[in-house]
């Protein structure tokens, strides 16, 4: 498995680690904690970037769009979540909901790709420019959420070549069946590798031996 993950061939994508999703008040926050909870998904995706910081992969922060005035209002077929977006203002640009959690801040060496209108952190955006310019081939996808923008933004991975990997408790959704959809049933169409925190940061590990 460590062939698997050549530091300088794989980028962790963190997809969507604003404090609305991460943080307690975030307006997004008391739908996800449940799961988040259950699985340890704050110290597990603490545990992945760091790993990934020593090891040798590249963070790559994959944002959804923060929410401005006037977003979606004029769209002929805005989706579902982007008419909730419209309600609530989630992640709005210029409030402490739509700043990254504090601890996930974009350090020196990370990359922080163009907002995402939608689920797939590659339409639209620079991601795949920007993996390609890094000599990426293999990403591990940690963040929000399981069933939308972390499984669209792998399919999309995988569409485009890359080697996909999931991490079970490194996400979360809101209900319990959302995630067993994720990783039982919609990843093992798409995903390479689906693991777990404690597997990919040993493999990290003896990759970068």
């Amino acid at each position: 498995m460590s062939r698997a993950y050549d530091p300088g061939r794989t980028a962790v994508l963190l997809v969507d680690p604003y404090n609305d999703f991460l943080s307690e008040g975030g307006k997004i926050w008391p739908r996800v904690r449940p799961v988040a909870e259950q699985v340890g998904l704050l110290d597990h995706l603490r545990a992945v970037v760091a790993s990934a910081r020593s090891a040798g992969p590249r963070v790559m922060i994959v944002p959804h769009r923060r929410w401005e005035p006037g977003d979606y209002e004029t769209w002929d077929h805005p989706n579902p979540t982007q008419r909730g977006i419209m309600e609530r203002h989630s992640f709005a640009r210029g409030t402490w909901g739509g700043e990254f959690h504090p601890d996930f801040q974009p350090r020196p060496g990370d990359v922080v790709a163009r907002e995402h209108w939608a689920q797939s952190g590659f339409a639209n955006t620079d991601l795949d420019f920007q993996l390609k310019q890094h000599g990426i081939s293999h990403v591990v996808l940690i963040g929000l959420l399981a069933n939308t923008c972390i499984e669209s933004t792998g399919r999309f991975a995988m569409e485009l070549g890359y080697h996909v990997t999931l991490v079970r408790d490194a996400t979360a959704a809101f209900l319990p069946e959302m995630m067993h959809a994720a990783h039982e049933l919609n990843g093992p169409t798409f995903a390479h590798a689906i693991t777990t925190t404690d597997e990919l940061t040993a493999a990290f590990g003896r990759a970068s031996a």
